[in-house]
């Protein structure tokens, strides 16, 4: 667990997949985001009829006002949340939204709330990466995620968005139903999809990384990882201590920018970064 005590912001990320009535979406949607303003808390809720997934910025004190708040909820009593500390506030405004799904993949027969795959913990998947057992390593995340950093020997679909996922599931090699797959994303949220949907389709043994990246982090640092691991605010990249990095966002292209190469290739936010078509000097 982070050190909040030394730390201005706390950034937290939380999820459910539970059944909520639609038609009560509309006033825990105001609730929520007045309980919100209240602590000058930051962020994004998503609410649907599928559950709840959050990501809030605030102080120590005010995250746990809220959450107090949160939890007399009967629905939300049981959920925890992950931590990763901060220095600035990563989010300009706050928002709750209610949206079709919390998680979009378009597959409305895989319900999480009713059924998901198993999970592993983050210290059985080290202990897997340590011993080099023989599994498939799946990252379910997007292209541009990715290409800031993943765990050393993971497989990935090169897609663009989670919707793409089904389909990409489909032109993987037969053979490899027969193998353990163990699957990962940010925070867990995607895998809790994705895991039902290949179980599904006939593979054997498939596991998603309990809490994802961030959990990992939390409990086993940046051991078998490679890169940071992208994030949907304006901290862009955390790495294993899960403290910004420094990356940003090109303007231009959208894709983060590490440290490394801002130094390298002298990066100006705002001007095209290696990754653009017009970057000077262009490579992969």
């Amino acid at each position: 667990m982070a050190d909040t005590a030394t730390t201005s912001i706390i950034n937290i990320a939380a999820y459910k997949f539970i059944n909520l009535p639609e038609d009560s979406l509309g006033v825990l949607r105001g609730e929520l985001k007045a309980a919100c303003l209240a602590e000058s808390l930051k962020g994004t809720i998503l609410l649907s009829s599928e559950g709840v997934n959050m990501n809030l910025s605030g102080d120590a004190t005010s995250i746990e006002k809220f959450w107090g708040f949160f939890t007399e909820y009967e629905a939300f009593a049981d959920m925890t949340y992950k931590i990763s500390p901060g220095e600035f506030q990563p989010f300009k405004r706050m928002a709750v939204k209610i949206k079709k799904e919390i998680i979009t993949m378009g597959r409305e027969e895989i319900k999480p709330a009713e059924f998901s795959g198993p999970r592993m913990a983050p210290r059985e998947l080290k202990r897997w990466l340590d011993e080099g057992k023989d599994f498939i390593l799946l990252d379910t995340r997007n292209d541009y995620e990715i290409r800031l950093g993943t765990f050393e020997k993971a497989q990935h679909f090169n897609i663009k968005s989670f919707g793409d996922f089904p389909e990409a599931v489909d032109r993987m090699d037969p053979a490899d139903r027969e193998k353990p797959i163990v699957m990962f994303c940010t925070g867990g949220i995607r895998c809790e999809k994705a895991s039902p949907l290949m179980i599904n389709k006939g593979f054997q043994e498939v596991y998603q990384l309990e809490g994802g990246i961030l959990k990992y982090f939390e409990e086993c640092n940046d051991e078998h990882f490679e890169g940071e691991c992208f994030v949907f605010d304006h901290r862009v990249g955390i790495n294993g201590e899960l403290s910004a990095t420094g990356a940003v966002l090109c303007e231009r292209c959208n894709n983060a920018v590490n440290l490394a190469d801002q130094k390298k290739y002298n990066y100006e936010f705002g001007k095209p970064c290696p990754r653009c078509p017009d970057f000077p000097g262009k490579s992969d």
